[in-house]
């Protein structure tokens, strides 16, 4: 008797993305604290540090945007296809930062020091403040609910 179900990993995800919510959640968030990093930048390096600043945030920005798009492209085609997406999409826009930084390392415009710190600084900080908005819930993936969403779950308690 043979089964005719396709595998689940050839099967393609339903429904809405999170991901690219989540994305659109880190880039809006890198947008409020730009200004500020641009700021302790300028004081630590000088105009060169905001230069490097600058091009690490955007850097970090376009990272998580490539990320969002692999994944959210990919699903719909093949959960198989999106974990491939995902492990190679990684180690791709790794090297994608590695290039950026190393063509940049010996440019007199920008602090390097500055580019390097912001680019760490920027992508831990910005994953951790999303930590905080981010819903561990099947009911719910992707960013939390707000109150009454959450209400609205069968089962769900108010807290």
């Amino acid at each position: 008797m043979s089964d005719d179900r396709p595998s689940p990993l050839m099967m393609a995800q339903q429904g809405l993305a999170p991901e690219v919510s989540v994305s659109r959640d880190l880039v809006k968030r890198g947008a409020i604290v730009t200004p500020v990093l641009l700021l302790i930048n300028v004081v630590l390096w000088g105009v060169d540090g905001a230069a490097g600043g600058a091009v690490a945030i955007a850097l970090v920005l376009a990272n998580f945007a490539l990320s969002a798009f692999l994944i959210s492209a990919s699903a719909p085609i093949s959960l198989g296809l999106m974990m491939a997406a995902t492990l190679f999409g990684y180690l791709i826009r790794l090297g994608i930062l590695f290039l950026a930084v190393y063509l940049l390392k010996d440019v007199e415009w920008l602090s390097l020091p500055a580019l390097g710190i912001t680019l760490i600084v920027t992508h831990l900080g910005l994953l951790f403040w999303e930590m905080k908005y981010v819903a561990a819930s099947l009911a719910f993936p992707g960013l939390r609910p707000n109150r009454q969403e959450w209400n609205s779950v069968p089962g769900s308690q108010s807290h």
